[in-house]
């Protein structure tokens, strides 16, 4: 158990972290489109492709890719920095967030030169935007259960299945998928590997999926006999689950996994300024801070870990777990709490903010990797399976 534990070690953000900061807030008072807080609240879900160039203008796409490949060459201190303030002022980044969090470092370590040289300037300049396929339909949390298959034929592979879930795909110019391209679904993670797909691709079709607050972020993705060409494979044919495994570490270590109703601890927060707050209200708003305070520094104990080179693949699941159940709490505890009181006057915008996150919050436990799964991973951490 110690093994686990002994791995969170408190840890400052250094200097030069900080001092980033306030370019970083110097940027959002410039370039952040006006909006509402229950625009605001979809922040990573919010796609302007615009904002995202501009943001890749100043080099902060791909901000710990080399500068060769037109990144900043920044630490991942760094890149905490910058998602926490994109994230707290409710930024729309969902253009670039995918590529920049996990298919640019996941194409920097396993691609090949050609891939490297192709894909990563694109997503520096914010003109490449990539989505993730793992999900399946009728494969729940399994992820080595897929089936969407490729088979070898002359000049690259053929493509055929499906994926569901896939946020932003009918935005995104490119799909990393895990594929099994050998075996057969009881092979379990054998036989697993990754492929670059142009979504513009004869045989691909991309449906959205329109979720319960009336927004279409999801897509479910069908491969029909799609040809993908020798190149597009990434890594070793069959080292699959190894990478995407890797790759799940940058998806759940960030701060998406705690701030992703931050907008509307602020949009209630100016609310009790402006009308008062009673000692109950007072109370939850000591809650959230000390909460908040709490799991960012976990995250960050994460980041220090990435920063040095590691995988912190259990560390981050961790995290995840409990930075989401932390979020989804927030919109219930302050529907009960603006109910606790109905002759008080509440704005439009926190009822409409507190509603959107009370609609979408339970996929905030679904994405990234069920609440299941990811205790089944800490517990195997922890010596206890």
């Amino acid at each position: 158990m110690s093994n686990l534990l002994d791995a969170f070690h408190l840890t400052a953000l250094p200097p030069e972290a900080e001092a980033f900061r306030a370019q970083v807030k110097d940027f959002l008072k410039e370039n952040l489109p006006d909006a509402t807080a229950d625009i605001r609240a979809r922040s990573w879900l919010g796609f302007d492709a615009a904002f995202s160039r501009r943001l890749a203008q100043r080099g902060w796409v791909g901000l710990t890719l080399p500068a060769s490949y037109g990144g900043a060459g920044m630490d991942a201190f760094r890149r905490f920095v910058l998602v926490e303030e994109l994230l707290a002022a409710g930024a729309p980044v969902a253009a670039h967030w995918v590529a920049d969090r996990q298919s640019g470092p996941l194409i920097l370590k396993y691609g090949t030169d050609a891939q490297k040289d192709f894909y990563l300037s694109r997503i520096c300049a914010g003109t490449a935007f990539f989505c993730i396929g793992m999900s399946e339909p009728n494969a729940g949390s399994d992820l080595a259960s897929v089936r969407t298959r490729v088979t070898r034929c002359e000049g690259g592979w053929r493509l055929n299945g499906r994926k569901i879930w896939t946020t932003n795909a009918h935005h995104c110019h490119y799909m990393i998928a895990l594929v099994r391209s050998s075996g057969v679904p009881e092979d379990r993670q054998k036989g697993l590997s990754q492929f670059i797909v142009d979504l513009s691709l004869p045989g691909v079709n991309v449906r959205p999926i329109v979720d319960l607050t009336g927004d279409a972020h999801f897509s479910e993705v069908t491969f029909d006999d799609v040809f993908l060409a020798d190149g597009t494979l990434i890594g070793n044919e069959g080292g699959g689950w190894e990478q995407v495994t890797a790759e799940l570490a940058f998806e759940r270590s960030g701060p998406e996994r705690i701030y992703s109703s931050i907008v509307l601890i602020d949009c209630w927060a100016e609310h009790l300024r402006r009308h008062g707050a009673s000692d109950a209200d007072t109370v939850l708003l000591g809650s959230f801070a000390t909460q908040l305070a709490t799991l960012r520094s976990l995250s960050v104990a994460v980041t220090a870990r990435l920063a040095r080179g590691e995988s912190p693949i259990v560390e981050a699941a961790l995290v995840k777990d409990i930075g989401t159940e932390f979020e989804q709490a927030i919109p219930a505890l302050l529907e009960a709490a603006i109910a606790a009181d109905p002759g008080q006057e509440v704005d439009a915008e926190l009822y409409r903010t507190v509603a959107y996150l009370s609609q979408i919050s339970p996929t905030f436990s679904l994405r990234g990797g069920t609440r299941e799964v990811l205790r089944g991973m800490i517990a195997r951490g922890l010596g206890l399976r």
